[in-house]
């Protein structure tokens, strides 16, 4: 495909003139067209709540999220993989983020590996990848080859695929069981996909993610009721969050969280059902974590 022809590399009219324009002009047209986003996603929340439906059911039968992608678009990958464990207390492995060139090209352009289709099906086989795993690969332009080399082995394991792009009529999307097509317009600078088709992407993949661990009952309200207590700032973040979810005192909250060896959910349990220590780890564990199914059934069993 000409290059050319990807709605990624098109000129955008509206700043043609860019380099003539002041600072405050130019912040404004970046801003203006950051503000097309969201309402270039809310067309495709349809196919957004498919994938994550897709997504927790592969996680319930002991699948993966794996994100794949080259340079910005595999970073993001990255990015919102990280972030799950901390936030919602999962497995690392759980989420997983591959980027063309391996952990090197996160700070560095490496040159020619996203055109190396072989290295993206190298890199799945590397991670054990299995028809239970959900597999997305994120490209702007949708013509990635190391992506879709990801892709299209993905799929002759039977594993879901998925495609985030910035452009109609992909070669992912012709790969992919699912697309997410976020097509944002030309650039504000020709060609440079880290602005609004990288803002697109990560709202997507924060959509994914979060959707996908609200529905695995990671969380509690608008709570992240299984937040890892890895630092100070984190530990104080928790004793808030069993505060928000029981009404306790601060004294109260930390009490039950140590006693519950600082697993915010248990212990918020504990504070709204009375049951101590092991009683109310187990009566999370059968409910697989959900917060929520676990009152409900202490409270029907009291009432009995």
């Amino acid at each position: 495909m000409n290059i050319t022809k990807l709605n990624t590399e098109q000129q955008n009219p509206k700043t043609m003139n860019i380099d003539l324009m002041s600072t405050e002009e130019i912040i404004t047209v970046i801003n203006q067209e950051d503000t097309l986003v969201p309402n270039v996603l809310a067309r495709q929340v349809p196919n957004i709540s498919e994938v994550v439906d897709k997504i927790v059911a592969a996680f319930k039968q002991g699948g993966r999220l794996i994100y794949v992608g080259a340079g910005t678009s595999g970073r993001l990958g990255i990015i919102d993989a990280s972030e799950c464990p901390p936030t919602y207390g999962t497995d690392p492995g759980m989420v997983v983020g591959i980027i063309a060139g391996g952990k090197e090209a996160m700070t560095e352009a490496i040159e020619g590996v996203e055109d190396d289709k072989q290295q993206g099906q190298t890199d799945m086989e590397e991670i054990s990848l299995s028809a239970k795993d959900v597999v997305v690969g994120i490209a702007a332009s949708g013509r990635t080859p190391y992506t879709i080399g990801a892709l299209e082995y993905a799929k002759q394991l039977g594993a879901v695929t998925v495609s985030v792009v910035c452009s109609k009529d992909s070669e992912m999307e012709q790969v992919s069981d699912y697309t997410i097509a976020a097509v944002v317009g030309p650039e504000v600078i020709t060609g440079s996909t880290r602005m609004k088709a990288g803002t697109a992407q990560k709202l997507i993949l924060n959509m994914l993610s979060t959707a996908s661990m609200i529905k695995m009952g990671k969380v509690y309200g608008n709570l992240m009721v299984d937040v890892q207590m890895t630092n100070e700032k984190l530990h104080n973040r928790a004793v808030n969050i069993v505060k928000m979810a029981t009404g306790a005192s601060d004294e109260e909250a930390r009490a039950a969280i140590k006693e519950q060896n600082y697993h915010t959910k248990a212990a918020i349990l504990q504070i709204i059902t009375g049951l101590k220590g092991i009683e109310a780890k187990n009566l999370l564990d059968k409910h697989d974590g959900y917060l929520r199914e676990a009152i409900s059934e202490h409270y029907k069993g009291s009432a009995q």
